[in-house]
């Protein structure tokens, strides 16, 4: 068997990015952690998609069995553990490694003009009053909203996660009734955020700081616009052995990677 890049998925970027090695004929095996994820990359004998949430005891056979040469690194920005995981395979096994990651969303200042809310995580959004007697949109993904379950007698609380069983699940399992879960994949227009947050009289939001594919831009123009608290939970502080948002570079470092000189 041929020895091929692992593409960590289930971003945007990865997308494009399979594509990109796919079009540069460049044997692929694409990761996601969710059956529906498969379906966002293209069909090619030169890409292989598996659904696989991978662990210390499972990297080793893994790495192995799929002979893998390279690892680029494109999940989602606050999937910390899955890159922590793929740079101790890359230090243990002598692996190039990249990540590729979108780009923070640029926002200009302007005078007279409040910002979002940064803060470093839940904690520190648990630490003040923010939520209380708020109505409060969470869009920070299923899986944290557990932390919630204690504040839906203090709030009003509503959460977008994606359309997934697995989310929806997660989400009622958090004490979120069905008239307060919406699921819808990102991007959404200004228009749909606009109107959600008017339908269900938002006055405060819960955002990560995901960057333009995620939504980020078109939750602060419509905070400002309808004058809503928009609280942004920064990325989190990972240091990387070489990084890039350049797609050309991505490509160029699989192609070194599976043809080293």
């Amino acid at each position: 068997m041929l020895h091929q890049i692992w593409l960590i998925g289930g971003t945007t970027e990865s997308v494009d990015l399979a594509c990109c090695l796919r079009n540069s004929q460049l044997p692929c095996l694409v990761t996601v952690v969710t059956k529906s994820a498969q379906g966002l990359y293209p069909p090619s004998p030169w890409l292989q998609i598996r659904t696989e949430a991978l662990a210390d005891n499972t990297i080793e056979p893994f790495i192995y069995n799929h002979h893998i040469a390279a690892i680029l690194d494109a999940s989602h920005p606050y999937a910390t553990e899955i890159s922590r995981l793929a740079m101790g395979a890359a230090v243990q096994f002598k692996l190039p490694y990249l990540r590729f990651e979108r780009s923070p969303t640029c926002h200009p200042s302007a005078a007279n003009q409040d910002g979002p809310i940064e803060i470093s995580d839940l904690s520190s959004l648990f630490e003040q009053d923010y939520l209380l007697n708020q109505r409060v949109l969470l869009t920070i993904g299923s899986r944290a909203l557990r932390h919630f379950i204690q504040w839906h007698q203090h709030s009003t609380l509503f959460a977008r996660v994606l359309p997934q069983v697995q989310a929806i699940q997660a989400a009622e399992k958090a004490g979120f009734s069905c008239d307060r879960i919406l699921a819808l994949r990102p991007p959404i227009s200004f228009d749909l955020e606009k109107a959600l947050w008017e339908q269900w009289q938002i006055s405060v939001v819960v955002a990560k700081a995901s960057g333009q594919p995620g939504g980020e831009d078109i939750k602060r123009q419509v905070a400002q616009a309808l004058g809503v608290t928009l609280i942004m939970i920064k990325r989190p502080s990972l240091t990387y052995p070489q990084q890039t948002s350049d797609l050309n570079t991505a490509v160029q470092f699989c192609q070194a990677a599976l043809n080293p000189k």
